[in-house]
């Protein structure tokens, strides 16, 4: 995404090219003056259809952002699901405060509880908010194409570990993925005090979405038998490390 700044030559369809004199980008409106004009002009970013001055679109919050990735993310693990790398798993879960939630990608066996950690493969929704990459190269709103390329380039040894069939999870992925996007996404975490829900937390992924209406969708293959007899949560059973900063390094 081009800068914007006071200075920049942007181009409205009605009153031609002009030069931002003020922007806030916290609200999405810009103040800009025209031509020979001495008073400025107020303008919306997300509805009056400001472009820069070669035609590029500015594209301002055109729609709620996402407050967390896991919409994304989920997206990302369908279209490796379906190109062969079914050994691909996503964990999530809300942090202990209940404000965020957490994120954990994993790829080889299907072990929820031993689950293999590498760098940049985990993260929360406090980081996401404010800065909406996932940390592996890629851009923020880059499409799921672009996400899993991205993670292929950052950790091609982690990802290929992923290659394999579990048509059983990837049949229950897919499922969940066509009921849930692109509003809401699964949490694998639950209030112990009230008792493991018979079907699978659902959440919302941006702010005013409404509760979860849709029909209710089961837990992954085997994650139901495996805490029915202990009865105990898995965020009391398993504590992942704090996520610290991303970087590249060697297969763990």
């Amino acid at each position: 995404m081009k800068p914007l700044a006071p200075g920049t030559v942007i181009f409205h369809r009605h009153r031609g090219y002009g030069v931002i004199v003020l922007v806030n980008l916290m609200t999405g409106w810009i103040s800009a003056r025209f031509g020979s004009e001495v008073r400025t002009l107020d303008l919306n970013l997300s509805s009056d259809e400001v472009q820069h001055a070669d035609g590029t679109p500015i594209m301002f919050r055109r729609a709620p952002p996402d407050r967390m990735p896991h919409v994304r993310l989920m997206a990302m693990v369908r279209l490796l699901h379906r190109a062969g790398y079914q050994r691909l798993y996503l964990y999530s879960w809300p942090k202990a405060s209940g404000l965020h939630w957490r994120w954990h990608l994993f790829a080889g066996p299907r072990q929820w509880i031993e689950r293999p950690w590498r760098e940049g493969w985990y993260g929360s929704g406090a980081d996401y908010n404010f800065n909406p990459i996932m940390g592996w190269g890629d851009n923020p709103g880059a499409s799921a194409e672009e996400l899993a390329r991205a993670l292929a380039q950052f950790d091609p040894q982690g990802l290929a570990q992923a290659l394999g069939e579990d048509e059983e999870h990837a049949a229950w992925f897919e499922q969940v993925c066509a009921t849930l996007a692109p509003d809401y996404a699964y949490s694998l975490g639950w209030d112990y005090h009230t008792g493991m829900p018979e079907t699978l937390p659902i959440i919302g992924v941006r702010r005013n979405v409404p509760d979860y209406a849709g029909p209710p969708l089961p837990w992954p293959p085997g994650w139901h038998h495996l805490w029915k007899k202990s009865g105990q949560s898995p965020l009391l059973r398993y504590q992942p490390p704090t996520p610290g900063p991303l970087r590249i390094t060697p297969e763990l």
